[in-house]
């Protein structure tokens, strides 16, 4: 099977997947997208209600109002109390969550397949019907701050988030996800409301489910509780455009940022621009990071862990969204150890941009990333974003299969040639920990 699109302009669209599981997508007259993938056999179904709107679409006076919105839907609406919405789900033996991410957000649950009704009543009542209550809303605004401090205790995550500021820049993918404390403390209930009532319309929604799920029967499911919940489904409206898929024109944000903390390990980040989620390379990435610092068997892991035992944690990995992305190395190390590991670190990925990888090591690498997705698609809510992901992100939707072509088909001078392209690039240094900035000064 090649790789089938997903255009916002056809209503109706169904196939089998690898291991005999249907897929159907419906456009409904409102705009409201469903689907699903019913996997034969399961009695259990993840479900997801996303929209198309992240940290990346906040303007002035509505920084931090995704997340905001994440955290206050399930703080109550007209008919349930935030204590009902637990209830609900814990009395099926089901859980329920919500992500915020920089290009989308997603409301979710898993539960048995006869609950599935009780999930999409509850889910679409939050979406829907959330009363933004200003007591809930002050009160919400300290958990939200709780948060950001408990990241801001966690040196990796600060690391990490400075990274994408570093390599991006004032591109607003560089933005923290969850706003920081200056916007938290400055967003007010009405600019969240309006963040609300601009991005929750039926032509937003994308319902996602798969496992023991029947097409039909959710969409029933799906148009009952909305309608109960005040939308009018009756008004024609066309999806939401997706989002360009090219890469924007950025300037780097800064070469080095260093933020000293008298801590007893330091986290390094040495990195630059990535592949965007659409780009073409993106297999040879996938074996680029495996073989670079994918797992225990990749080049820095065994040469700064395995051989000098330098680190505890050292990987690589690229961030893609539709226009930018990230591609970094990580390690956290004695600050004593610092300017060693980050030499080695970048030392790997040039011996790769200039000499390539090995045979065994390609081979190596596709085993590891097949069996990887063999794996993580015996989940259900893994097959359940993926139908995500085809439907916000890329309009196309990868069948595992398809997917296995396209790794086996990465050569040796594919990575190679990824790995000069991306070594030649502005390269941005992110450190925290009990270290200064002229650790890094031959690196820059």
């Amino acid at each position: 099977m090649s790789e089938i699109l997903f255009p916002l302009d056809q209503s109706e669209l169904s196939f089998t997947a690898s291991g005999g599981s249907s897929v159907r997508r419906s456009i409904l007259p409102s705009g409201v997208r469903v689907l699903t993938e019913h996997i034969p056999g399961a009695q259990s179904v993840s479900i997801s209600f996303s929209v198309a709107v992240g940290s990346r679409d906040e303007a002035n006076g509505h920084f931090g109002s995704t997340h905001f919105l994440e955290h206050l839907l399930f703080k109550g609406t007209k008919k349930r109390t935030a204590l009902d919405i637990a209830v609900a789900f814990d009395s099926v033996g089901g859980s329920s969550n919500a992500s915020t991410g920089k290009e989308h957000t997603s409301y979710y649950a898993r539960v048995q397949d006869k609950a599935l009704p009780l999930a999409v009543d509850v889910i679409a009542d939050m979406l829907t019907s959330s009363l933004i209550d200003p007591t809930e809303f002050e009160n919400e605004r300290t958990v939200i701050l709780e948060e950001l401090a408990m990241n801001d205790d966690d040196p990796q995550d600060v690391a990490h988030e400075v990274f994408s500021e570093a390599v991006l820049g004032s591109h607003p993918l560089g933005r923290p996800i969850g706003g920081t404390e200056a916007t938290i403390n400055a967003v007010t209930r009405e600019a969240v409301w309006q963040h609300y009532q601009a991005n929750y319309r039926p032509q937003d929604l994308v319902i996602a489910a798969a496992g023991g799920v029947e097409h039909n029967q959710l969409i029933e499911l799906v148009e009952k509780a909305l309608v109960e919940a005040g939308w009018d489904l009756s008004a024609k409206a066309h999806p939401v455009e997706r989002r360009l898929l090219n890469p924007a024109e950025i300037t780097r944000g800064t070469a080095l940022k260093v933020i000293n903390r008298p801590i007893q390990q330091a986290n390094v980040l040495v990195g630059m621009q990535g592949l965007v989620a659409d780009d073409p390379r993106r297999y040879a990435m996938g074996i680029l990071n495996t073989v670079l610092g994918g797992g225990m068997s990749s080049r820095m892991f065994q040469e700064i862990r395995e051989k000098r035992g330098l680190a505890y944690s050292v990987y690589s990995f690229n961030t893609g969204y539709s226009d930018a992305a990230y591609f970094g190395l990580y390690a956290g190390c004695s600050p004593a150890k610092t300017q060693e590991v980050t030499r080695l670190m970048i030392s790997e990925f040039e011996k790769i941009a200039t000499d390539g990888i090995r045979e065994d090591e390609l081979e190596l690498a596709k085993g590891n990333i097949s069996g990887g997705l063999a794996l993580k698609y015996e989940s259900s809510a893994a097959r359940m974003n993926r139908l995500i992901s085809a439907e916000i992100v890329n309009g196309e939707f990868f069948d595992l299969d398809d997917s296995l072509s396209h790794v086996n088909a990465v050569t040796i001078n594919d990575v190679q040639s990824l790995a000069a392209d991306l070594i030649k690039r502005e390269r941005s240094i992110v450190a925290v920990g009990d270290v200064t900035d002229a650790t890094f000064n031959e690196f820059l």
